[in-house]
């Protein structure tokens, strides 16, 4: 179930367009930003507020890859494997993460901190390889940067 504060953030969003449908991203970005990722329950909520079946919604959200259809850690590490990231030696550093961390791609550590997704591109090819975690963006990374940047992370 949404809380009154989701519901109100959603229809806030739904107000801006001419269609309700029209805010399906937004919406699942309100019960995100609110709870990490989107439940099937959320989801089906959400289908109701928008007037669209639970399988259309999900279709939206499946196909954006920033939008998460299960839980995840406190903090989302995206590795860029661009053609510059992986010119500049992301094999190494995916190498040197995932052992850090004692994960693979697509997986969550068991605190619960970190999860590690691949990510087709960051933007930031002049500056690779890159990283980012949430919303911060690491570049130029070396494996002791890679640890740094964790470091920083609770």
């Amino acid at each position: 179930m949404l809380s009154d504060e989701e519901r109100r953030e959603i229809e806030s969003e739904v107000a801006i367009y001419a269609q309700k449908r029209s805010a399906c991203i937004d919406a699942l970005k309100v019960v995100q930003q609110h709870r990490g990722w989107v439940s099937d329950e959320a989801l089906d909520d959400l289908a109701e507020i928008l007037e669209m079946t639970p399988a259309e919604l999900d279709s939206v959200a499946t196909f954006y890859n920033l939008i998460f259809r299960k839980p995840v850690g406190r903090h989302v590490i995206l590795v860029c494997d661009s053609v510059s990231c992986w010119l500049l030696d992301y094999e190494t550093l995916l190498d040197h993460l995932k052992a850090r961390l004692g994960i693979g791609l697509g997986e969550t550590t068991a605190d619960g901190r970190f999860t590690l997704l691949p990510s087709v591109c960051l933007g930031a090819c002049d500056r690779a390889p890159v990283m980012m975690v949430g919303e911060d963006l690491h570049v130029d990374l070396t494996p002791e940067k890679i640890d740094q940047v964790l470091a920083q992370y609770e």
